[in-house]
């Protein structure tokens, strides 16, 4: 007997997205009107068109980067009241008007967050979007440029998540808030977990990224469209050097890319009101949210996420399903270490044949920002519609690893109830995790547990590292910048080394260093 959906329960029914490569900054659109541009086509998806504006109640938009932390010393580009903005251009005249936080993780989220309003009746059509034309905005800046990118359209603006630095003072001190400087330190960690050479674990990053690439390659949305062998990522090269060690450039999120993407969703009752055709419902199945210990140095390893594996647990509790159900991925993948991460804690085997993305990867695809999850998700849906009951699943990511989200997704309509978990009621078991003490001013014999070596245009320029004291307490440092020890830490294994490190002379403001024997 087919399953018939509650009329409450939420669906997704139109997508849309696109990618804008305008080489004239004064002709580029800003990403406001690439917002209104992916909306409309999201309306259009669901056949209603401009007739849906005025019956829209909810509108949600993904951070820009130039509202979030670090990125507001930009000189245009800001917004303040964004949902607002794009509803006024839309003709619609939502009663909420929402903006999400900064992190990767917040497209997902958001969708989490509205499918349960619409469930609890709080909602009853809603459009999530999100954009970024950072690519024309650095390039303008770059001509000494100032685009006329700012409204202030009034109303109130609903502010769903919350702003928090995703470092310490310590931490920042020693650089790690950049995601290039932080990330390589999580991959030297996956490589000594597995017991892999220096050189064998570049190959594996290479045989991981490749298919992304091929994947990329046929996208039409994608800024980089070209299919690479894993050698090709793997080895530096002139056109690939190192940014931060083992990663090569074609191992790194591309964030200067002009991208939208916007969903429409609404209640079943609603879509069958509107003569929304049921060919374009696709079903949210299985969602969590959840945030891994806060601060990097903090971490129980820096190889793992318990609060992915921990989404992973409610999301598919949730759906019913389970990971051999799945046929499509699409695994955040801002870099390899994100994606090894993912695919190991939701326990996808490593020779596992599904690819892990539908787009390309944010290398290769683009990563718009905070909003490159709304692109997949958009890509997703596509995707689930062309094989009617396939099953997908789209992760997401903030910060370094920090916060995330997780939905499955199906055009197979949801049986029952849709309610989901609180995350609040899972988040205390991540946060009591076991994990290491931090000393913030380490002073001894200690050992490297992981590390990076930051890399600018004319080659290493000093590396950070994560270590252990030895009472087992954790530190940041870096080490000496000369270009003996930062050549050694490029050519030779240095996971478990021994060394002396000294505090810094003001911690949050100096940096402590580690110097091997």
């Amino acid at each position: 007997m087919a399953v018939t959906p509650e009329n409450r329960t939420p669906v997704l029914v139109g997508v849309g997205q696109l990618v804008q490569k305008e080489k004239d900054v004064e002709k580029a659109k800003s990403p406001l009107h690439l917002l209104e541009d992916a909306a409309r086509l999201a309306a259009a998806d669901t056949g209603l068109g401009d007739k849906l504006w005025p019956l829209v109640d909810n509108i949600t938009v993904v951070r820009f980067i130039t509202d979030s932390p670090d990125s507001r010393r930009l000189p245009f580009g800001r917004y303040d009241n964004a949902p607002k903005s794009l509803g006024n251009m839309l003709g619609a005249n939502a009663s909420k008007n929402c903006y999400g936080p900064t992190g990767g993780n917040t497209p997902q989220m958001l969708v989490n967050h509205t499918a349960e309003l619409i469930a609890n009746g709080e909602t009853d059509i809603a459009l999530v979007a999100g954009a970024e034309a950072f690519a024309t905005m650095m390039k303008a800046l770059g001509q000494g440029k100032m685009l006329p990118w700012h409204d202030e359209p009034g109303g109130e603006r609903i502010n769903i998540g919350y702003e928090r630095e995703g470092v310490t003072e310590v931490e920042k001190a020693h650089k790690l808030q950049y995601p290039v400087n932080i990330y390589p330190l999580f991959e030297n960690a996956i490589r000594g977990q597995k017991g892999l050479t220096v050189a064998q674990h570049q190959l594996e990053i290479g045989k991981l990224m490749a298919p992304f690439t091929e994947i990329a390659a046929k996208h039409p949305q994608s800024w980089f469209p070209t299919a690479r062998t894993p050698e090709e990522i793997a080895t530096p090269s002139e056109n690939n050097r190192y940014v931060g060690y083992p990663y090569t450039k074609y191992m790194n999120a591309v964030m200067q890319v002009d991208q939208a993407g916007a969903v429409i969703m609404m209640s079943v009752a609603k879509a069958r009101e509107l003569g929304v055709p049921e060919d374009k419902w696709v079903y949210l199945h299985g969602c969590a949210d959840c945030n891994d210990i806060w601060y990097p140095t903090e971490r129980v390893n820096y190889y793992s996420s318990p609060a992915i594996k921990m989404m992973g647990e409610k999301a598919f509790g949730m759906s019913g399903w389970s990971i051999k159900d799945i046929d499509y991925f699409d695994l955040y993948s801002c870099f390899p270490s994100a994606v090894q991460i993912g695919r190991d804690a939701l326990g996808i085997p490593a020779n596992d044949p599904r690819a892990l993305t539908v787009t390309g990867g944010l290398p290769y695809f683009g990563g718009a920002g905070n909003a490159y999850v709304m692109l997949s998700i958009v890509t997703m849906i596509e995707k689930l519609r062309a094989k009617r009951g396939s099953k997908g699943l789209v992760t997401s990511n903030g910060w370094y690893v920090t916060k995330h989200g997780l939905g499955i997704y199906s055009t197979d309509p949801v049986a029952g109830k849709w309610k989901r978990e609180a995350p609040s009621s899972y988040q205390a078991i991540v946060d009591n995790e076991k994990h290491p003490v931090v000393n913030e001013q380490p002073k001894g014999r200690a050992k490297i547990e992981t590390y990076a070596v930051v890399n600018g245009r004319e080659g290493p320029e000093f590396s950070i590292l994560f270590g252990r004291l030895e009472d087992g307490s954790r530190f940041v440092a870096h080490t000496p910048s000369d270009k003996a020890t930062l050549d050694e830490m490029m050519t030779h294994d240095q996971l478990g080394r021994v060394g002396e490190v000294t505090p810094a002379a003001e911690p949050g403001k100096d940096v402590n260093i580690f110097t091997p024997h």
